[in-house]
């Protein structure tokens, strides 16, 4: 069976509960794009909502900048998410951007405004036995796989 567009991306959001809305700091038409992405997630994820954090990457390259931290933040604020910026290369707030993110779904949990539902696979419950490490963490032991 052949999916057309829509349907892979009704597929592709379906049971998330959370994202991150990316752009290039370096390029303003990213930038632009925001709010059309954001739309279209929101379109798709019905009727569950979904929590986003934006994230402005590039941060490594800030000679080429085209979009201020102050246009993101007050473009974050005004759809009611958090901003962070952040450089793959550089390896710098890529892991605080999944943890706010993620703290922002469990405050929500908590709060009672995301419940977790029967079939729902948004956000499970239960114990996870085994400890998840950062990769601080792991950079800093002697243990080389967390396997």
């Amino acid at each position: 069976m052949i999916k057309t567009g829509r349907s892979i991306t009704r597929a592709y959001y379906r049971n998330s509960v959370g994202g991150l809305l990316l752009f290039d700091i370096t390029n303003r038409r990213s930038f632009q794009n925001v709010h059309d992405w954001l739309e279209e997630a929101r379109s798709h994820v019905q009727p569950h909502s979904i929590v986003f954090l934006l994230v402005g990457h590039k941060c490594d390259l800030e000679a080429q900048r085209q979009v201020t931290r102050q246009e993101a933040e007050k473009l974050a604020g005004a759809y009611g998410m958090r901003y962070v910026e952040t450089s793959a290369r550089d390896a710098i707030n890529v892991e605080h951007a999944f943890t706010e993110l993620t703290r922002d779904i469990f405050a929500l949990v908590r709060s009672g405004d995301i419940t977790i539902q029967e079939g729902w696979e948004g956000v499970k419950s239960g114990f996870v036995p085994n400890v998840v490490h950062s990769s601080e963490e792991v950079t800093k032991s002697d243990r080389r796989c967390l396997c």
